[in-house]
């Protein structure tokens, strides 16, 4: 008799747990976890009750035998949203693992993405956090592969989807959205008739994972399944990139806008206009 198949949820895990699926199980540390107490400082006094680790998990350890660092936001935190301190733990980890390069130890990065972007109450200051994690990724990838996953509920957004998109290899599943704006912020600012946020098929045709990887803008489609997507993060580890980040190949992309903006194409025109896959 077949055993049945058991699938355990990546999306219904929190960000600890996300991490500690991604390493390897036996050698695995936390850095600055919830008993650091390193919480942001800006939310009480906006009557905001502020969380232990602000809402990132920054967790050392190996994939597969190699050095790496895990940085999982917990969406279910302000919405995933990046402050000053859940900027500065996820930009300070990225360049500790970069110094470690540069001294001949290399150690990879995996990023865990569930944001809506920048933390609307510390404005500035984690903007700059972001701009920070931007560059350190820049960094980093020139030495190893940097990967983003992202797996769904909140999604990935704002300077966050840009932190994603400046990876080396993004992985999906089929209920992630990846995204400058989110529908329901260009509902709000530009109107229902230009986006409606409650329509699903709409928004996922746009911006969900699939579209994504049909349109060259993500690296792997998986299920919402936590070997598949710690096998997809391990087989890019092992492999070092092909090709140039996507942020190298302006020309490309540029063509590529001035392609779909001539015409008047739907979502699944533009799948077939942009598709990299087979």
């Amino acid at each position: 008799m077949t055993a049945p198949m058991i699938r355990s949820s990546f999306i219904e895990m929190g960000a600890r747990e996300r991490a500690q699926c991604i390493l390897d199980q036996d050698c695995q540390r936390e850095l600055l976890g919830p008993f650091d107490q390193m919480m942001s400082p800006w939310l009480a006094r906006q009557g905001i009750v502020p969380q232990s680790d602000d809402g990132v998990v920054a967790m050392k350890g190996q994939i597969g035998g190699h050095s790496a660092v895990a940085l999982a936001v917990e969406g279910r935190f302000q919405g995933g949203s990046i402050g000053e301190v859940s900027g500065a733990k996820i930009a300070g980890a990225l360049e500790l693992a970069l110094r470690d390069c540069e001294a001949g130890h290399t150690v990879c990065a995996v990023l865990i993405l569930e944001t809506g972007g920048v933390r609307l109450q510390e404005a500035n200051l984690g903007l700059a956090a972001i701009a920070e994690i931007q560059a350190a990724v820049i960094a980093l990838r020139r030495h190893v592969p940097v990967i983003a996953v992202i797996a769904g509920m909140v999604g990935c957004f704002g300077g966050m989807s840009l932190v994603a998109a400046l990876c080396s290899h993004i992985v999906v599943t089929r209920q992630a959205r990846l995204g400058m704006n989110g529908p329901e912020v260009i509902e709000q600012e530009a109107g229902i008739e230009e986006l409606d946020a409650g329509d699903r098929k709409l928004v996922w045709s746009l911006i969900g994972g699939e579209q994504r990887w049909a349109t060259g803008l993500a690296d792997a489609l998986v299920e919402d399944d936590a070997q598949q997507i710690r096998d997809e993060v391990l087989a890019a580890v092992r492999v070092a990139p092909s090709a140039p980040a996507r942020s190298e190949q302006v020309a490309r992309f540029r063509q590529r806008i001035e392609q779909a903006a001539a015409l008047d194409m739907d979502a699944a025109a533009l799948r077939t206009l942009w598709s990299d896959q087979p």
